[in-house]
């Protein structure tokens, strides 16, 4: 096994993301993230920035550049739903929702194996749908 394919395990179990959620975040197919994780190919120097940020992780480590998970930039790489519930005036409830639904462009939601629901929402898209600063 790989580097990049230890450390894309580690990084998924740490956010608690299955494949399957990991796909469904990234819009990479499912049997690419399972070829990533089986160490059988990599991914093209894009999908690694878009799993990285996934996994709010450097691309680095996850290379095997550097030690340290921290990711690329300081940036905000999720939204929290009561922040963006808040900035669009509506509950959160309704946001939550919405993003299970699939009604928003800016964000998703994925179920994960407890049953319980994890929110993800890109602040460059929610700022790009709603023309609210973030």
């Amino acid at each position: 096994m790989n580097v990049f394919s230890q450390r894309l395990k580690t990084a998924m179990e740490q956010e608690r993301m299955s494949q399957t959620a990991l796909s469904k975040v990234t819009g990479l197919c499912k049997s690419s993230i399972s070829q990533y994780v089986s160490g059988k190919s990599s991914p093209s120097a894009a999908n690694l920035k878009v799993i990285a940020s996934a996994l709010n992780v450097s691309a680095d480590y996850l290379k095997g550049g550097v030690d340290e998970p921290a990711s690329d930039t300081g940036h905000l790489k999720n939204l929290p739903v009561e922040t963006a519930a808040k900035l669009m005036g509506i509950g959160k409830q309704m946001l939550r929702q919405g993003l299970k639904n699939g009604d928003f462009p800016f964000g998703y939601a994925v179920k994960m194996p407890s049953g319980k629901y994890r929110y993800y929402i890109s602040p460059s898209r929610f700022s790009d749908f709603t023309r609210c600063e973030v």
